[in-house]
């Protein structure tokens, strides 16, 4: 039930969600990443006023290192199944950018579990955002 992928198309945060739900869960914590207008530049503290993101992947490369959180994830914490779909291409403001979603017998590690893989999505896989002002 585990899954990673990259779409360029819209993504419907509740079909991703529904996909990791098991019978043996009792909890299913989702992760909607969307694009936002306003953005603080962390050398200057300057508010920027975001037009829209470009994202690019190594699509093969992050596809692979996203399946390792998930399996490294699922050593970490008490959870069921892991998917995570992350867009490419342009996004407007409000446009979903990634979704993660997590089923767990219970929801303290479904939440620790999403934050960490969160993390270290944007750690480590290799998927770059381009914010356009």
């Amino acid at each position: 039930m585990d899954f990673c992928e990259l779409t360029t198309k819209p993504i419907d945060v509740t079909s991703v969600a529904r996909r990791v739900v098991p019978p043996e869960c009792g909890a299913t914590v989702t992760l909607d990443g969307y694009a936002r207008k306003f953005t603080r530049d962390k050398q200057t503290g300057e508010i920027r006023e975001t037009e829209y993101l470009v994202y690019e992947a190594y699509d093969v490369m992050a596809v692979k290192e996203m399946q390792k959180l998930v399996d490294e994830a699922k050593r970490q914490f008490e959870i069921a199944n892991v998917g995570i779909i992350h867009r490419t291409g342009r996004l407007e403001i409000g446009e979903t950018s990634v979704v993660i979603s997590i089923a767990a017998p219970h929801r303290k590690d479904a939440f620790a579990a999403c934050e960490w893989l969160i993390r270290e999505l944007k750690r480590t896989v290799p998927i770059w955002k381009k914010e356009v002002y």
